[in-house]
């Protein structure tokens, strides 16, 4: 019988996701109701902005215990305020002992939890350093981190082989991977089209893109490919910048009458919209392995996206795949889609069945239980 476990999370931004939430957040409200459920102890805890989030008592959601801290509403030092007073509370009242930690950039804190006495398993989605969403000073704060990453945890998790090598063959130790799941919710449950009346938009005549938008996931490329692009279809792009930024009022500067911006949505309104969409499209330069694109997938939408390696690895030859950062290649993937759009839902059919077979987010659940039992 597996031991019971006071589990403390923290390193993402907001439990339930909220507007400006990211992979992160959407990895926790998977795993951590499913851990409770499973009997164990689980604290989730909760960043409060200043200029977004009222003020909330300690609360149970899905039977995890919620506590928020406020922080401050400045990219990057958000976290390391809200990661230190997190930190405090663990230590100072004993909250647990398996932490579960996301984002390298809080190893330092992980390491402040080793020294008392806390068993420590951090979460890395990609070499974070190389993301062109943070400045100079930021990317060499996380590559300093990465060293301690390395070395300071009683384990470190990577959900994509990529990076989990490039650690491997850098600091030579093996780690530890776990994929994201992908079976969200059953198909047949959310084929309701409220949220489509809602946003004038009809079944099958819209590609999608769901994320933040910040320089990493590519809208500055899939924007002016779409633009060239010969359709009466739209272009949904559902979330936002987590914080206000000059990139994302370049996006949504667009003139294209068909290109849409609805803001952040979340739960059955993003499965309802998945699952009808001609095609969702993920342009991103870097990724960790993305929930969003395997939860399209398994709802039954065609995939189009970059090529880097971390998409091929989730989506093997069941996906539309563009040169990353080519506009025409891009333009030219969408018009094909368009042209044979029996092919594309040939190939989507196909890629459901593949994710559904190898992403399971009882399987991932099972796999971190097992690391913090060990």
């Amino acid at each position: 019988m597996t031991r019971k476990l006071r589990i403390a999370a923290f390193g993402f931004r907001s439990y339930p996701p909220q507007d400006g939430s990211a992979g992160a957040d959407k990895f926790a409200k998977e795993l951590l109701p499913r851990l409770a459920n499973r009997g164990h102890e689980v604290i989730a805890y909760n960043r409060i902005y200043p200029d977004k989030n009222p003020e909330s008592a300690p609360q149970i959601l899905d039977g995890v215990r919620v506590l928020s801290f406020r922080t401050i509403p400045y990219k990057g030092f958000d976290t390391l305020l809200h990661s230190a007073k997190v930190t405090l509370d663990i230590i100072r009242n004993n909250r647990a002992d398996v932490v579960h930690i996301q984002n390298g950039g809080n190893s330092i804190f992980g390491a402040v939890l080793r020294l008392f006495g806390k068993k420590t398993f951090l979460s890395q989605d990609g070499l974070d350093w190389q993301r062109d969403k943070w400045p100079w000073y930021a990317k060499l704060f996380l590559f300093l981190s990465s060293y301690l990453t390395a070395h300071v945890h009683s384990e470190v998790i990577f959900d994509n082989i990529f990076a989990r090598e490039a650690f491997a063959n850098r600091f030579k130790k093996d780690y530890e991977f776990i994929p994201f799941g992908a079976d969200v919710i059953a198909p047949d449950s959310v084929d309701g089209t409220a949220v489509l009346t809602r946003l004038g938009l009809t079944p099958g005549e819209y590609f999608l893109f769901i994320g933040r938008f910040i320089p990493d996931k590519g809208l500055h490329w899939l924007i002016p490919a779409f633009e060239s692009v010969r359709t009466e279809k739209k272009l949904v792009l559902i979330g936002g910048s987590p914080n206000p930024s000059n990139y994302e009022d370049a996006i949504k500067s667009t003139t294209d009458p068909r290109i849409v911006f609805p803001g952040f949505l979340y739960g059955s309104d993003v499965h309802s919209l998945m699952r009808n969409a001609f095609a969702y499209v993920q342009p991103s330069a870097i990724e960790g392995l993305s929930p969003v694109i395997l939860e399209a997938a398994y709802l039954g939408a065609p995939i189009i996206c970059s090529d880097i390696p971390q998409n091929r690895y989730a989506m093997s030859e069941h996906a539309v795949y563009f040169q990353t950062g080519d506009i025409p290649d891009l333009a030219a993937k969408l018009q094909d889609a368009l042209s044979d759009p029996a092919s594309l839902g040939d190939r989507a059919i196909e890629g459901s069945r593949y994710v559904a077979e190898r992403f399971s987010w009882d399987a991932v659940v099972a796999q971190h239980e097992a690391l913090f039992c060990r």
